[in-house]
């Protein structure tokens, strides 16, 4: 074929020749530190990857549908934009259902609605036949009238619940053996855990000992395994990590088809049915469209790591009740990934990307070790009630967190990039903040207390960059500088300088000297006594951590601010010192 010839005029290149190339261009700088990302999972992801990084990989050469479904459980890239509807009263929510399918929407999600009775449900699914509908707060009253209607009458779109079927196992194994296949009861909630601080290898870990323990306990009351897998879906929710969250499917997928297989199941059963939707841990209050942003690639991550269902929050979720805007940005978000990007014209998209597939199989093997030693514990409930899955979650969600204090986890414009002058305090239902923990919090209360500030007194603390001397220095050290006083909400304020007199004549609540170390010990304190003789006790701030230091302070600099200091301490420390308070 005329491709051999074309490969033919390029010779191979061995991993060594590459390497002693890379080396020359580092030119003696540390490899590991340049190029090697460390990440949170605990897989050192090198900066490129070849075949020979996935030579025996045995699932490789399975096609999307075919066990052990780590390319997809289906043949096809397609997947259902789900709708969450969060009205309380039965007409609104079937009036919402019905509108959001009129505008793309291919299945249905009931949040809030209350159903007393068989009329109510009737009432509720009026013009849904045809739309997969799943109900996210469903008790036992709920999926025994499902169970009823189901029976009575045949449905040609699956019916699913979130209802937890570790809750209630006597129950589960009842609703097993009575419920039509149309009905899928339970879910095992993967999201939890994402949104608890866990890395992608311990949700899917978890997840995964959770559906064993059910399926070990249907299995003691004599329910086949098949069946009891076909009563159950999982549900994901979708991190910023982008090549990891789609690994993450793909390995759970894998895994899950293994244990069906180690229980005795068939393979068609072994089909994990996936439920994906955004993180809502990432999302934030101030810069907030840009949740839109993140809502995008998390979806992504999902269609290429092929969910067979997605939902993308709308971006103002995390603070007030979604209006009708709000919620068409997020279901068209999925429409033009669908229906302009055509993400769904391919099946598994991310085959024959080494690093992708190198991520799947650690994410699947240290998953599996996750879920064994969870089970050599007593199993995922001993292991829940005794806490040791609280004691990890506690663990990875501090290290998230200090991540995001620390600026080394960026939230775009809330602890990077802030926009100064916008203002979020106004547009705050106060009561949607008290529910679970966002990646973004500790920030958000640092605005959110000098909006406050603002609201009482009239004005914003002033911050003045002033900047002098080394020309590339001072310009790096003053924009850190505004980054890092923006995320407090304070007003900036930038100016370059000539002499210390300018600079202690310029109205603010706080100066930030910004230059090169070796001019700062001069200048700062000769400021800091052109201050004294104005009789002005405006505190004097150091961009940078100087050798000087020491002297400096000496001399009358009130603090320091660099790359190693902690913003949110630092931050608070001066809120309080300028009479900001709760």
């Amino acid at each position: 074929m005329a491709t051999d010839y074309l490969l033919q005029e390029f010779p191979p290149v061995s991993t060594e020749s590459w390497e002693e190339v890379i080396r020359k261009d580092l030119k003696g700088a540390d490899y590991v530190k340049k190029l090697i990302w460390q990440t949170e999972e605990g897989l050192a992801v090198k900066p490129y990857y070849r075949a020979e990084d996935i030579r025996g990989l045995d699932y490789l050469d399975a096609p999307p549908g075919d066990f052990p479904y780590a390319r997809s459980a289906r043949s096809t890239g397609d997947w259902r934009i789900r709708e969450e509807i969060d009205a309380l009263d039965l007409e609104q929510a079937n009036r919402a259902a019905c509108s959001a399918v009129a505008a793309g929407a291919e299945e249905i999600a009931f949040r809030n609605v209350v159903i007393g009775n068989a009329s109510d449900l009737g009432m509720l699914l009026v013009n849904l036949d045809e739309i997969p509908v799943h109900f996210e707060y469903a008790g036992e009253p709920l999926i025994r009238l499902l169970i009823e209607r189901l029976t009575e009458r045949q449905r040609p779109s699956p019916v699913s619940t979130a209802y937890d079927p570790l809750a209630n196992l006597d129950f589960a194994a009842e609703v097993v053996g009575t419920s039509p296949l149309a009905l899928v009861p339970f879910t095992i909630h993967g999201e939890e855990f994402e949104e608890s601080g866990a890395t992608a290898v311990e949700e899917v870990g978890f997840t995964l000992a959770g559906a064993v323990d059910f399926l070990a306990e249907m299995q003691s009351r004599n329910i086949e395994v098949d069946r009891a897998a076909a009563s159950i879906a999982f549900s994901f929710a979708m991190g910023a990590n982008f090549f990891f969250q789609i690994a993450k499917l793909r390995a759970f997928r894998m895994l899950w088809a293994r244990v069906i297989e180690s229980f005795g199941g068939t393979q068609n059963c072994a089909k994990a049915r996936i439920h994906a939707r955004t993180s809502r841990w990432n999302q934030t209050i101030y810069d907030p469209h840009i949740n839109i942003l993140r809502g995008t690639t998390e979806a992504m991550s999902a269609v290429l790591g092929s969910a067979d269902s997605i939902s993308v929050a709308p971006f103002d979720e995390c603070y007030k009740t979604p209006d009708e805007a709000s919620r068409r940005l997020a279901r068209n978000t999925q429409i033009l990934l669908k229906q302009e990007a055509m993400l769904s014209r391919v099946a598994d998209p991310g085959a024959g990307s080494y690093c992708l597939e190198v991520i799947t199989d650690f994410i699947a093997r240290e998953g599996w070790r996750s879920m064994q030693g969870i089970e050599a514990a007593g199993g995922y409930r001993k292991a829940f009630a005794g806490g040791q899955i609280a004691q990890a979650l506690e663990r990875s969600l501090a290290a998230r967190e200090n991540a995001v204090v620390s600026r080394r986890r960026i939230f775009t414009g809330t602890n990077q990039y802030a926009n100064l002058s916008e203002k979020a305090l106004h547009r705050i239902d106060f009561s949607r903040l008290s529910g679970k923990r966002r990646g973004a919090q500790a920030y958000e209360q640092l605005r959110l207390r000098t909006e406050r500030h603002a609201a009482r007194t009239g004005k914003s603390p002033r911050v003045l960059l002033a900047e002098f001397g080394d020309v590339r220095i001072r310009s790096a050290r003053s924009n850190f500088a505004a980054n890092f006083f923006a995320c407090a909400g304070f007003d900036i304020v930038t100016h370059r300088f000539a002499s210390a007199d300018a600079i202690a004549a310029s109205d603010a609540d706080l100066i930030v000297l910004c230059s090169s170390d070796p001019e700062y010990l001069a200048l700062a304190t000769e400021l800091v006594l052109k201050l004294e003789a104005l009789g002005r006790k405006t505190p004097v701030l150091i961009a940078g951590n100087p050798d000087s230091a020491a002297q400096l302070q000496a001399a009358g600099v009130a603090d320091f601010v660099h790359i190693r200091s902690n913003p949110i301490e630092l931050l608070t420390k001066w809120q309080q010192l300028l009479g900001i308070g709760d």
